[in-house]
């Protein structure tokens, strides 16, 4: 595998999952100061402002983490699980900004966060065999995860 860091590819897919974090985020401001403000939350919710930011710190370090492992040379088998199972997290996530924002469905959405974890799990995984730098940097979006799993199941609880 190649050793040296494609910077080009690391800035690529760090453009592209900060772009998909601030299309995600700019979605879903409306529903912010609509319905997100008016329903029941925990206590533990942190608030709007930090909310989005949290989101594209943790979308820019997901991209530099794919990039290191895209670095890496496509040619191997490791390389294509690891960036597989990125690829379909990013879906996920993505379902889980329609599921909760969008169609306010918040079982559903709690139960795509679980699914979401056990995914990350495995992508952590991958990339850790991969280049074990890139794991690291998608630990604070796994804990963030966990994080939205709990806040997403109580808002259920409570609303």
């Amino acid at each position: 595998m190649n050793r040296k860091p494609n910077y080009l590819k690391i800035l690529a897919s760090t453009f592209a999952c900060v772009l998909i974090g601030f299309l995600s985020t700019l979605a879903i401001q409306s529903v912010l100061h609509d319905w997100l403000a008016v329903i029941n939350k925990p206590s533990f919710t942190v608030p709007d402002w930090l909310y989005t930011s949290l989101w594209l710190i943790n979308f820019a370090l997901m991209g530099i983490a794919a990039g290191i492992v895209w670095s890496r040379g496509l040619h191997h088998i490791w390389v294509k699980t690891a960036l597989y199972h990125f690829g379909f997290q990013i879906l996920l996530t993505a379902a889980w900004f329609l599921t909760f924002f969008e169609m306010k469905m918040l079982m559903l959405s709690f139960l795509l966060t679980l699914a979401l974890f056990v995914l990350l799990l495995f992508t952590v995984k991958w990339f850790k065999v991969v280049k074990p730098s890139a794991a690291y940097l998608l630990i604070p979006y796994t804990l963030w995860i966990a994080y939205t799993a709990i806040v997403n199941f109580e808002i259920w609880r409570l609303n």
